[in-house]
């Protein structure tokens, strides 16, 4: 089985730590993930490209259902989202955790049963609100006190829709302040210290074409401990308990979201999910006790930890600039394939494959091909020395919130994502052409 943890100490043999379980190397300077070698693919789909290993993908799947057989989980759809994708969340028993017409509507079109949904967002556009009330979602989430009057009047006085209320327990996590939602004052969710939440929630149970299952929460994004979660169901209860004296409520649903950390390069900690779901069971379990109420069931909402371990990216070398003492590699992608590292100073280990060089590593810091000085792949990192125009870098963990926020930036096009498993390799998402994005374009 799959492990979600790594070593936060970096040993001398976990230089694969960070790739799919899958990633083998038969020669020196060779790589092969899912039985296919790297080089191979960067030569038949050129790059940049995606690779994603789909065993990875489901064995991470089935590492969660194991670790929590009594919860809902569901795929985090934002982390990264395609046809094969949904099939494959589908067959491995997720759930689906969606925030837009477009993500719901794939969805859906791709087959995937609409109840196992749910949509959530802090500004839902009247389309998003249609679109999920037309196809039957699971549950909405019901993220400012606006969207139940707009919701309510959509559904219409005939007609009922299962809700959630996303909650702010107040607790800070995550990795970068960008990426940090369970904290006062900040975009997403009502506030349980400012009585928000509460008054949002009497609002919901007047109307009587919404049911108000449960209460929702995310802390934020690249946790890697368990401590805030168990923080955030102390509190979450706690909410449960004051809204079953005041109203004699039952609330059957608990979300704690996602968010969950992984590493992206060795010797970074992961979260330890086997330590989640024990402590966060045995929290529930005793505050729910404590609190005279029964136990809700729990949904969680992993995306990144699912994806990102999944997904390698492939590109090659443009140049190498040496300045003063500073060596630049400059690659055929970057920011408009993975913003990450200009928003959230993101670190990776790129490794150089397809030729085996004996030459002593250097630092060196791998840049894009954008016309922003912001644009880099990997700073500071260690290459060999002898690294040259033409040389194929791959970047691990990369499956995860890099096509999804890919841009058309200088109109380069966004790269294609290739399958990998059994030594085959098919495609999911073709090349963006130039062709694609002139069509677009109707100025003329």
């Amino acid at each position: 089985m799959t492990t979600l943890h790594q070593p936060a100490v970096p040993t001398a043999d976990d230089a694969l730590s960070v790739w799919p379980a899958s990633a083998v190397e038969p020669r020196e300077g060779e790589l092969t993930v899912g039985g296919v070698a790297l080089a191979e693919l960067a030569d038949r789909f050129g790059t940049p490209v995606y690779v994603i290993d789909e065993d990875e993908v489901r064995e991470r799947c089935r590492t969660y259902r194991h670790a929590f057989p009594d919860a809902e989980v569901l795929y985090a759809a934002k982390a990264f989202l395609c046809r094969a994708m949904i099939h494959w969340m589908a067959e491995e028993g997720l759930g689906l955790d969606v925030c837009s017409a477009g993500e719901l509507e794939l969805a859906v079109t791709t087959g995937f049963p609409p109840e196992r949904i749910v949509l959530h967002g802090n500004a839902k556009s009247p389309r998003d609100l249609d679109t999920a009330l037309r196809l039957g979602v699971g549950r909405i989430v019901i993220d400012s006190p606006s969207e139940i009057a707009r919701l309510a009047a959509a559904v219409g006085p005939d007609g009922r829709q299962r809700v959630m209320v996303r909650v702010v327990p107040g607790i800070s996590a995550g990795g970068h302040e960008k990426i940090r939602t369970g904290t006062e004052d900040q975009k997403f969710g009502l506030s349980i210290a400012d009585g928000y939440a509460q008054h949002a929630i009497a609002r919901i149970l007047g109307q009587p074409q919404l049911e108000l299952t449960g209460l929702h929460c995310h802390l934020g994004s690249q946790i890697t401990s368990v401590k805030p979660y168990l923080a955030a169901v102390r509190r979450m209860v706690g909410l449960m308990a004051r809204l079953n004296e005041q109203h004699g409520m039952v609330l059957r649903e608990l979300d704690l979201g996602g968010g969950h950390g992984i590493a992206y390069r060795p010797g970074e900690p992961a979260l330890d999910l086997t330590a989640l779901a024990r402590k966060v069971r045995a929290e529930l379990t005793e505050a729910c006790a404590a609190a005279g109420l029964t136990v809700p069931r729990l949904i969680i909402e992993p995306g990144r930890a699912i994806a990102g371990p999944a997904g390698i990216a492939l590109y090659h070398v443009l140049s190498v600039k040496r300045t003063g003492a500073h060596t630049y590699v400059a690659v055929d992608g970057g920011m408009s394939d993975n913003p990450r590292p200009a928003l959230y100073g993101v670190r990776y280990a790129p490794r150089l494959v397809g030729r085996h060089s004996t030459a002593a590593p250097a630092p060196v810091t791998v840049v894009g091909r954008h016309c922003e000085a912001g644009d880099i792949v990997a700073a500071d990192v260690e290459l060999p020395d002898d690294i040259r125009p033409g040389d194929l870098l791959a970047v691990p963990a990369a499956g995860a919130y890099h096509l999804s926020m890919a841009s058309g930036y200088n109109l380069v096009g966004r790269p294609p994502v290739v399958a990998v498993g059994d030594g085959h390799a098919r495609l999911l998402i073709r090349r963006e052409s130039l062709e694609d994005i002139r069509s677009r374009d109707v100025g003329l």
